[in-house]
């Protein structure tokens, strides 16, 4: 399949300006003709539908929590960027631009990524009229952090609470436009298939997750705004209802699925301790500003971290990237937490986690100085360890927790069925293969309040549409192929627990497509998920019915999907013979263990097509070309 992803000429700097110009547009009285539908109510989710039922369009929002404050948007815990340059410290449009193109690795659009950096500035202006209480200084002006990844300071927060700061604006946005009658909310109803009509999509069958029912809903244009896929790796600090299968579902109609081998590792979570744990905990790259990373010189030292002298400790990230310290990427930060841990100097029983230490802060700044900024995190932290740090140091490793691939999408973000739009996480198309620290809800808002809202009209505006309705054979066969999947499920009377293969497909993904991937680990993924597909199919055992409340079916429904769509994340893995962001080939590293790419057989997004149950999924390449951030090998040292 030939990909045109729409990007308009000029310059950098003029494309996105000269692109809303150019789109057509919908007459304010006409906008009420028109239905939409938005899957998710995220930050991109609850933006886009505030912003559609604000421009008059008529908006059905769906999701699978009981209220729109539970999506995991609230789980964000350090920041957003902009390129305000508040303290004036050489930040501009053009370096955040340049900090995200070079952090991504050189695997993202250009075009995309400058129109991010134009919106950000924005983003902070609305959510601040909203009310969204970012730290100020002491003198009431808005206050700025650093993150990963950059030399500045452009991180806007709110204590440790910034996602569920501004999930909170842009949820009492849209709940004034469902006050309005502009957007009629839909809560528990979980994705079930994307309906296509005359090659374009028309609407959604969801489960009514209370009751049991298939509801089928008609729209005019579909956006899927339902996050990543994390959860594949079982273990991740995504909340457990994070599913891949909104995005699947549309793959399967003929939506292509962009780059997803490229899956983020945070560097700074609490370590896994054994298999009670169903999901890990994220502490925020916020804490890397003031706290030092490090680990013992000494293999196999088991000391407590306070009795071990100064000189004998080892701050490899200060050592290795003295320009940046501990403010690298997440992928360089990760990987290196996981080569000194591989070496024998981890800390804690496992042995798989290094220190997070903050008392050079404290002597700087005083525990209420270090409790003012991330007060609420060391708090979360004691409650889960049941350790101090502001005693002792925290311990941190990486775990699986953003997902930069998902379903490819145009310059308007419209995936490769028409009327079929993604937003945010869900897309794969602004963090190449590493997203930086506090853009991901840079993205999610810049999508669904200052993107969709012009796109979704040119769409409109140019194309003829006619009517359908819910119950059209379409929809009707799509309740049908809905029902005889979950009573199949249903059916199995196996004898082993979902949440049980879920884990053993997790571990699997750990092992051979995590931090470290090569030729003969991908190859094992690959014979190995297909045998515990089959486990699934063959020995599952979920109780209850369909026709009620039923978590353990909901559970089972994700869990198929996962254990389709990890084969393509491995497959993904193993066609792309080098090494860039998050996604690391052993075999593609230079003498000192960094990431090598290659530019001249890999600069491409990789968008795979679906072509029926048990056949090999078939790769089409969008090229991608740096006019304005040229490729250089990436160096944080």
């Amino acid at each position: 399949m030939i990909l045109d992803a729409h990007i308009p000429g000029g310059s950098i700097s003029e494309k996105w300006t000269r692109h809303k110009f150019e789109l057509k547009l919908v007459n304010p009285t006409n906008k009420r003709k028109f239905k939409v539908i938005v899957v998710g109510t995220g930050l991109a989710g609850a933006s886009a539908a505030a912003s559609l039922g604000e421009l008059g369009y008529n908006v059905l929002a769906f999701c699978y929590q009981d209220s729109p404050r539970r999506a995991h948007s609230i789980a964000a815990q350090g920041g957003i960027n902009a390129a305000k340059n508040y303290t004036n410290d050489g930040d501009s449009v053009y370096r955040l631009f340049y900090d995200t193109v070079k952090g991504g690795d050189f695997r993202a659009r250009e075009a995309n990524v400058h129109r991010l950096a134009e919106n950000s500035n924005l983003i902070i202006d609305q959510c601040v009229a909203q009310g969204v209480p970012f730290g100020r200084d002491y003198g009431g002006l808005l206050a700025n952090r650093s993150f990963g990844g950059t030399q500045v300071s452009r991180t806007f927060y709110a204590r440790g609470q910034t996602g569920q700061q501004l999930l909170l604006g842009a949820y009492q946005a849209m709940m004034r436009q469902v006050a309005k009658g502009s957007v009629k909310l839909f809560p528990r109803r979980d994705m079930q298939d994307l309906v296509v009509i005359d090659g374009k999509a028309r609407g959604i069958v969801v489960r009514n997750l209370i009751t049991g029912a298939l509801e089928s809903y008609e729209a005019d244009a579909v956006c899927l705004a339902t996050g990543g896929y994390g959860n594949v790796f079982y273990l991740s600090t995504n909340a457990k209802g994070c599913n891949v299968s909104p995005a699947w579902q549309a793959y399967k109609k003929g939506a292509l699925f962009a780059n997803p081998c490229y899956t983020q590792i945070h560097p700074t979570c609490i370590p896994v301790t054994g298999d009670h744990q169903s999901k890990l905990t994220l502490m925020s790259e916020s804490l890397r500003n003031d706290g030092r990373i490090w680990v013992p010189k000494k293999v196999g030292d088991t000391r407590p971290a306070n009795e071990i002298p100064e000189d004998e400790r080892y701050y490899y990230l200060e050592e290795r990237y003295p320009s940046f310290g501990n403010l690298v990427p997440r992928d360089v930060a990760s990987r290196n937490a996981k080569m000194v841990c591989d070496q024998g100097m981890g800390v804690g029983a496992t042995k798989r986690a290094v220190y997070l230490d903050f008392a050079d802060a404290i002597k700087r700044m005083g525990v209420s100085g270090v409790s003012a900024k991330y007060g609420n995190l060391f708090q979360m932290y004691e409650k889960i360890t049941d350790e101090d740090p502001y005693k002792v140091p925290m311990r941190i490793y990486p775990a699986s927790h953003y997902t930069m691939g998902g379903l490819w999408v145009d310059y308007n973000l419209m995936s490769t069925i028409p009327g079929c739009f993604v937003l945010g996480e869900a897309n794969f198309s602004d963090h190449g293969a590493n997203r930086l620290g506090a853009s991901a809800l840079m993205q999610g808002l810049s999508d669904g309040y200052f993107v969709i809202p012009y796109t979704i009209g040119g769409y409109f505006a140019g194309t003829k549409l006619e009517k359908v309705s819910a119950s059209d054979p379409a929809f009707k066969a799509a309740e049908a192929q809905t029902m005889e999947r979950l009573n199949k499920i249903l059916n199995i009377h196996g004898k082993r627990n979902v949440s049980d293969i879920h884990r053993e497909l997790g571990q699997v993904m750990w092992d051979y497509v995590g931090m470290g991937r090569n030729k003969a680990g991908l190859e094992k993924a690959l014979e190995r998920i297909p045998e515990i597909r089959d486990e699934f199919w063959n020995n599952a055992n979920v109780l209850g019915s369909e026709g009620d409340f039923n978590q353990n079916l909901e559970n089972a429904n994700h869990v198929a999907d996962f254990l389709e769509f990890a084969e393509l994340l491995a497959r993904d893995a193993l066609h792309r013979e080098e090494s860039c962001g998050g996604h690391f080939r052993e075999e593609h590293q230079t003498a000192e263990g960094e990431a090598m790419r290659d530019d001249e057989n890999f600069c491409y997004v990789g968008a795979w097509e679906y072509k029926g149950d048990g056949q090999a999924p078939e790769l089409s390449k969008e090229p991608l070309t740096f006019d304005n951030v040229h490729l250089v090998t990436r160096s944080y040292k």
